[in-house]
């Protein structure tokens, strides 16, 4: 195991969505910084738009919707728990964003006018914007890193961040097919490694059959936590309905404005919003609990043109294998509706509210560390999202560049990470990766799977400490397989997080997401806050209360609880 050293300016973790743009953006800040792109998997195809995507679910666009409706509705969808200033950052921003990716050449639907074909599927706004060509996004991302003269190193996986006094100094990885150990020297890094998405295991028990891209294995919660940053919302779990028995949603997103909806096993349409929010999953729950179920995605009373449609997007974009699927199973959109489930859990801001604490700026509580994308705490944030905070992430990067010069590298921190991460190849008998990510993500789901017991979660607690000993143990045959060993440690992490976050806040919120079977009552005497996780001055995880900045865009108290009341009244539970 070699030792490489690099200086760079600005370090970007992660080559899905979030982190391309915040290279770009860096770059275009100050061409003169030699900005760098970690990924541990090749850019060209990497992160959760590797195969494209269908459609943007969080357009705020001019005509159709304003930033200050869009703060209301993310606001009352997350049950008044958001920094609104980190939400109305990403609404403002929303708007240019399309515009760039526009002329970039990403292709979004368009009216007859030449307009957006904006949707609605959320509750009050209109937001969805299709994209029936969004297979290239990647093609196109890749090609403004080369234009801006972005550093693009492939195959490298960061497994600790480097810090001083507080300050970010770089970060740590290895080359997964040499396990060359780099010591990357920066001014400021970017965290944007997506969604903690190998946290519960689904229920085909495949290790990389989830609902969330599998390479992302909590690589950035684990790594921001380690370095002192704060976290939140961790207990706000992300839970999606999805295709049963395939690892991808069922796009209420695509075919609702098609005419598309949810019903239980009788046909009845229980909840009159298929916006994923927490509430709607708890009425998906009750329905599968209450001898209601299964859940199905009603598309067989669409004409045939509408249907042909739905099957262009859906099964050319993002998840290509669904039309296969669909065709194994015999299952026709014409014919027969498509049966549901509930997703394993995860953590992620994208599609609920749990991550790397950031404000309107992207920048995290360590000094010269931003974060951005699924795994940074803008919740409901989605893929344009990620490009905004992508955007802001790399802008903040090269102003704080202009005004910080490098911070000491720690000898002792280097070495105490080479040997941790060394110690895998070296075991000549261990376990493997793969068997301890099995034990750990089983016990995931046996011990933090909503609806939340506190027995359960503590002694869910005491099982991970257990595997935290089975780490000592891990062996790894070759330097792929030390990239599998170094996950399960992030897994591990990830899962002490979700089950000490969830053990703090003892009240029921957000539906499904946070349901407490000991708590079953929300409590906003109480927990009207944010609760935030960091590595305490011990070294221990410690959780703790941080109060929630005046909103900016008032909320009636009628509005506030406007997503408890979605479910359609005749519909109800045997």
């Amino acid at each position: 195991m070699n030792t490489i050293e690099t200086e760079v300016d600005v370090l970007v973790i992660g080559g899905g969505t979030a982190g391309p743009m915040a290279a770009v953006k860096a770059k275009q800040a100050n061409p003169k910084l030699r900005v760098l792109l970690l990924e541990k998997a090749n850019v060209k195809r990497s992160g959760a738009i590797s195969m494209g995507m269908d459609g943007l679910n969080n357009a705020v666009l001019p005509g159709h919707a304003t930033p200050e409706q869009y703060v209301r509705e993310i606001t009352v969808a997350n049950d008044g728990i958001v920094n609104q200033k980190a939400v109305m950052a990403y609404a403002a921003n929303s708007h240019a964003m399309v515009e760039e990716l526009d002329r970039w050449g990403v292709k979004f639907e368009k009216d007859e006018t030449g307009d957006y074909a904006v949707k609605k599927v959320h509750h009050m706004g209109s937001y969805v914007l299709p994209m029936p060509e969004g297979h290239d996004i990647k093609k196109v991302l890749y090609r403004q890193l080369k234009r801006t003269r972005v550093e693009i190193t492939n195959r490298l996986v960061a497994t600790r961040l480097l810090t001083h006094e507080g300050r970010i100094a770089g970060a740590m990885a290895f080359d997964c097919r040499t396990a060359d150990f780099h010591v990357i020297r920066a001014k400021s890094v970017v965290l944007s490694c997506g969604a903690a998405g190998r946290l519960g295991l689904p229920a085909s028990g495949y290790l990389f059959g989830t609902y969330e891209n599998p390479t992302n294995a909590g690589d950035g919660y684990s790594m921001a936590y380690h370095a002192g940053a704060e976290l939140s919302g961790i207990e706000c779990f992300q839970i999606n309905p999805l295709i049963k028995d395939y690892n991808g949603p069922a796009c209420a997103y695509v075919t609702g404005p098609f005419g598309g909806y949810t019903t239980n096993a009788q046909g009845q349409r229980f909840i009159e919003c298929d916006y994923w929010s927490g509430q709607m999953m708890w009425e998906f729950y009750r329905e599968l609990q209450g001898g209601n179920g299964p859940v199905f995605l009603k598309l067989d009373h669409l004409a045939e043109e509408t249907i042909s449609q739905i099957e262009t997007i859906l099964h050319t974009n993002e998840r290509p294998s669904r039309g296969r699927f669909h065709a194994g199973r015999g299952t026709d959109y014409r014919e027969r509706m498509v049966e549901m489930h509930i997703s394993e859990i995860g953590l992620c801001s994208g599609h609920s509210a749990s991550g790397v604490w950031v404000n309107e700026h992207a920048q995290t509580t360590v000094a010269g560390l931003h974060a951005a994308g699924d795994m940074a705490s803008v919740p409901h944030n989605y893929m344009l999202g990620a490009f905004v905070y992508g955007k802001l992430a790399g802008e903040s990067s090269a102003r704080f560049c202009a005004e910080h010069d490098f911070a000491p590298v720690d000898a002792g921190q280097v070495e105490a990470e080479r040997a941790r991460v060394q110690a895998p190849l070296l075991r000549e008998n261990g376990l493997p990766p793969n068997q301890v990510e099995f034990k750990l993500r089983r016990m995931v789901n046996d011990y933090l799977q909503p609806p939340k017991v506190t027995k359960k979660m503590e002694l869910g607690l005491e099982r991970f400490e257990g595997i935290r000993e089975d780490l000592k143990l891990l062996q790894a045959r070759d330097p792929h397989e030390l990239m599998r060993a170094m996950e399960v440690h992030f897994i591990r992490d990830c899962a002490e997080m979700a089950a000490r976050a969830s053990l703090f806040r003892t009240e029921s919120r957000w539906g499904l997401y946070h349901a407490r079977v000991d708590y079953p009552e929300r409590n906003d005497a109480d927990w009207m806050v944010h609760a935030q996780l960091h590595k305490g001055a011990d070294g221990r995880m410690t959780c703790f209360k941080r109060a929630i900045e005046p909103y900016i865009v008032p909320i009636a108290q009628a509005e506030s609880t406007a997503y408890s009341r979605l479910r359609i009244p005749d519909a109800v539970p045997a």
